[in-house]
């Protein structure tokens, strides 16, 4: 990869926070291997999308496996304190927020568009969690021929266990997966 793109999906306070709706169990452990690969980013001038799940006040845009629990308890609702990035890695100008509704960053988001406009030819994935929008967003990612390197302490899930398993499905692929501070070296 010569001009790599991070994409952090959904750390969003309605799934880090304690207490929040959606919370992943992992979502705050992963935050510090996160900001490293931001730092690393931002240092070398390298694309940053920040990818968010965002709804509409009503639900009308939910997965219908989601309505029920959107309903009882709405998520990611457009303009919310919910649906925010967590502080710790908020965006900086210059860094690209793509909305979606589904949980690949993939599904009828500008996101491909704006990575071929680019000329970016692989991808860096970071975020929660492993089983749905990482999983999907980087199964995505492959069907549209970029090369993907998941972040394995960068990502996270509910439980060790649920992320180990998918993290095993998605180097069966052919996706490259490493860690944190191996990534940072091979970018150094």
């Amino acid at each position: 990869m010569n001009r790599p793109a991070l994409l952090i999906i959904d750390m969003q306070n309605d799934f880090v926070l304690e207490g929040a709706p959606l919370r992943v169990a992992q979502g705050r452990a992963i935050i510090p291997n996160i900001l490293e690969l931001l730092r690393k980013f931002r240092k070398r001038g390298l694309p940053v999308f920040h990818i968010l799940r965002i709804h509409r006040a009503d639900g009308s845009d939910v997965e219908i496996t989601r309505r029920e629990l959107f309903r009882s308890r709405p998520f990611a609702v457009e303009g919310s304190a919910g649906a925010a990035v967590v502080s710790e890695i908020a965006p900086l100008p210059g860094e690209f927020i793509i909305p979606k509704v589904r949980m690949s960053a993939f599904i009828g988001t500008e996101l491909d568009l704006i990575l071929r406009t680019l000329g970016i030819d692989g991808l860096v994935v970071a975020g929660i969690q492993t089983p749905n929008c990482i999983r999907t967003t980087v199964f995505d990612a492959i069907a549209y021929n970029y090369p993907v390197i998941l972040v394995e302490d960068a990502t996270g899930a509910q439980n060790d266990e649920i992320h180990r398993s998918n993290i095993r499905d998605i180097a069966n692929i052919g996706v490259t997966v490493t860690n944190a501070q191996d990534l940072i070296r091979m970018l150094s």
